[in-house]
């Protein structure tokens, strides 16, 4: 059952800008999303070069990236917008400094986990569920979308996944900007239901990189993403979640070339990390 929690904090007095935000990309899935008055992490990951994380049941992956900042040099972060709980998005660093107080919205087990490391503002979702975090008199809306992180009774053994639509909206109460962030997902049925609910969407964060673990792919590949494009159909895509560690077999390359071959390549933007997309609203969307 769909349900709604809102949530209030804290503003500045200043207006917030309706026409332009921007999207900081980190490494991995971890992005940093300024717009509308907010500022939002999603899936922090701030192990560098060289350390492991852990992927359960005596797995481990050696990190080949470095993160474009360190944890200590984020701005002061709104909340978090976490798909699940894996370490290659809420690592050890992570958990150690980040503010135990920030609100993150998760999934139901990731809320329970983190809880229990110390973190006091955790918000779980189920699928379709919102949140509205409230500054002032503009809203962002976070509904939980449905994520597939294994294929058939394998999904048992991983932590369920969520993607999530961040609807801004302005004082008038008009949606003027939709974002949708895939999570680590694969092509499944679902998929097909988020454009039937949100015909337009503006721009959206897909998590590549074809995780494999025993040769079972985990997340989209390049073929996959492409795929799932033409589900969704956002008007601009940005690639995050690959070549970062070794279980991701997908280089982005294979992505370049299905979205090519599909010819979708004009919606699509590239980051590296370090790099910062900045997006403007169109002023019928305001």
């Amino acid at each position: 059952m769909d349900y709604t929690t809102v949530i209030a904090l804290s503003t500045e007095e200043s207006k917030p800008d309706m026409k332009q935000g921007s999207i900081f990309f980190i490494g991995t899935a971890t992005v940093l999303l300024r717009y509308a008055g907010f500022t939002v992490l999603t899936d922090p990951n701030f192990l560098h070069s060289g350390e492991r994380v852990h992927l359960g049941y005596g797995l481990r992956s050696k990190r080949k990236t470095d993160p474009a900042i360190n944890i200590e040099e984020l701005p002061p972060l709104d909340l978090v917008v976490l798909s699940h709980m894996h370490e290659d998005h809420f690592d050890r660093v992570v958990e150690h400094k980040l503010d135990k107080f920030i609100p993150i919205v998760t999934t139901p087990q990731a809320a329970t986990a983190l809880k229990k490391k110390g973190f006091k503002s955790t918000y779980a979702l189920k699928t379709w569920q919102t949140l509205i975090a409230a500054k002032g008199d503009t809203q962002l809306r976070i509904t939980s979308m449905p994520g597939k992180h294994a294929p058939g009774s394998l999904s048992k053994l991983l932590p369920p996944v969520m993607g999530s639509m961040l609807e801004f909206q302005s004082p008038t109460g008009k949606t003027s900007m939709r974002l949708y962030i895939t999570g680590d997902t694969l092509l499944h049925k679902q998929l097909k239901e988020i454009p039937q609910r949100y015909p337009e969407i503006d721009l959206a964060l897909f998590h590549l990189g074809g995780t494999r673990i025993f040769g079972i792919m985990l997340t989209m590949d390049g073929k996959q993403g492409a795929e799932a494009i033409k589900i969704i159909a956002p008007r601009t895509v940005i690639p995050i979640h690959f070549n970062d560690y070794p279980v991701f077999k997908s280089h982005l390359e294979d992505f370049v070339k299905a979205v090519q071959a599909a010819g979708l390549e004009n919606s699509i933007k590239y980051l590296n990390a370090g790099e910062t997309y900045t997006f403007e609203v169109p002023t019928n969307r305001q």
